[in-house]
């Protein structure tokens, strides 16, 4: 018999009062610590994100992918007009081609003011890329579509909606009606 203190006798078997290995009390209290630093971490701060915040991202970030695989929606013309890059892009093809009737900023001269909140043919991003794929012929307006193409098109749109609403000094003066 061992020099440990007998704890309990029963049916002939003796519990004695062993103590742990350090090792394996070691291993408690180094898990112990571990999950209460994983726990604060990842479930009681807001330094690292949890899995819900990354799947919240995750799928804002698929519905941008899918809204810019579409290029007929308001959605995607709209993601489209946060894009830096489409939006220079759209205004070099602005400079070049719709200055003549619209002025480099957009406020228009021959053409309506796009910087405004008035709008002869609508507001909407849509509406904004079939004016500009298929003109006014009646108001002197020729379908850019054709020479632009579809790609460069949505990057005039991106463009002409990042300017609308900055409600440029000098403009010409309100055509069509209010939309916000």
């Amino acid at each position: 018999m061992s020099d440990n203190k007998v704890h309990a006798v029963f049916d002939g078997i003796e519990e004695e009062d062993n103590h742990l290995p350090n090792w394996w009390l070691a291993t408690l209290f180094l898990a112990m610590v571990f999950a209460f630093g994983y726990w604060f971490l990842y479930h009681s701060t807001v330094w690292l994100d949890t899995p819900a915040r990354e799947y919240a991202k995750e799928a804002e970030a698929q519905k941008k992918r899918l809204a810019l695989q579409n290029p007929m929606s308001d959605e995607s013309l709209a993601a489209l007009a946060n894009d830096p890059r489409a939006v220079e892009e759209g205004k070099k093809t602005f400079t070049t081609i719709c200055v003549a009737c619209h002025k480099a900023d957009g406020s228009g001269s021959v053409g309506p003011n796009l910087t405004d909140r008035y709008w002869l043919h609508g507001n909407k991003p849509t509406d904004l890329y079939g004016a500009v794929m298929t003109g006014f012929q009646d108001k002197g307006m020729p379908p850019w579509g054709p020479q632009l193409g579809e790609k460069r098109t949505r990057e005039v749109v991106a463009f002409v909606l990042s300017i609308r609403n900055s409600e440029v000094p000098g403009g010409k003066a309100p055509q069509g009606d209010l939309k916000e």
